[in-house]
């Protein structure tokens, strides 16, 4: 079962808009870091924000670089030409 927290914010505006400040503990408990991306959803008259898994992080792409290169150097040689 998820750890369930509740907590009352008030929408601020901001120019023409609105908008709700994430407090650190709030940001920390769900692993956001500033200009993370998060998927906003509405259920009925709920809003759900749920952090966004964008890209795969450099550790995972030079992980699967290095695994790729042995195997394709001949091809990756001719399209680079």
């Amino acid at each position: 079962m998820h750890n369930v927290r509740t907590t009352v914010k008030t929408l601020q505006r901001v120019g023409n808009s609105h908008a709700i400040v994430l407090d650190r503990a709030i940001r920390e408990a769900i692993g956001l870091q500033p200009d993370d991306a998060v998927q906003i959803t509405v259920s009925g008259d709920s809003l759900i924000i749920t952090p966004v898994g964008v890209g795969l992080g450099k550790a995972v792409v030079a992980r699967s670089l290095k695994s790729i290169r042995p195997r394709y150097r001949v091809m990756l040689r001719n399209l680079a030409k």
